[in-house]
């Protein structure tokens, strides 16, 4: 477990490296809108909500971006940056993409908050991924209609989400940085420079 406390104010290699991961996930997220919606699609046939596995991938900007800077609107920064690059390269979703990315960068940065971007560890990360997901449900409940479609459905919906965004997000944010923390990369900054403790 990862106890820092390094300074909270940003520098300019953060907003740079903040931009570089939104575009990169933005890239991730308008690949993911075709394989990961035809996945949606395959598994929601199977039973009700079940899609929701898919989803962690389309919140990975906001933990990544939160663990790697480590700095207060970093996870929201991110997620919506992501979400621009996305719906500027022609997600299907359009301007509710945009939606999507305030609701997932809310909640991942939420939970960073809450530690008061001092502790950093898989648990954290994962936390930020599950409550990225747990927002984003309660947006899709008006935007996409889900409020319609019942208890069953959205209970199921959330549940799989959830670990979905504790895995595909938390868990992969984590292990992320630590590979690019171990490779020296990230060296100027917490995450980095704390790669011992980051298991």
């Amino acid at each position: 477990m990862a106890t820092t406390a390094p300074s909270l104010r940003w520098r300019v290699i953060d907003i740079v490296t903040a931009a570089v991961l939104g575009i990169a996930c933005g890239l991730i997220f308008f690949a993911w809108n075709q394989v990961g919606y035809a996945g949606y699609e395959i598994l929601k046939a199977v039973a009700p909500g079940l899609g929701g596995l898919v989803t962690g991938v389309w919140l990975l900007g906001g933990t990544l971006g939160g663990y790697v800077i480590r700095k207060p609107g970093a996870a929201f920064f991110v997620e919506l940056m992501a979400a621009a690059v996305s719906m500027g390269l022609g997600s299907q979703w359009a301007v509710e993409t945009l939606y999507s990315g305030l609701a997932q960068g809310l909640g991942a940065e939420i939970v960073f908050a809450l530690f008061a971007y001092r502790r950093f560890n898989v648990w954290v990360a994962s936390g930020a991924g599950a409550l990225a997901f747990a927002v984003e449900w309660v947006l899709e409940l008006f935007i996409s209609g889900n409020l319609a479609k019942g208890v069953v459905y959205n209970a199921s919906y959330l549940v799989c989400g959830v670990v979905s965004g504790i895995l595909l997000a938390g868990v992969l944010a984590w292990a992320l940085t630590s590979a690019l923390a171990r490779t020296g990369a990230l060296d100027r900054f917490a995450s980095g420079r704390g790669a011992r403790e980051l298991v």
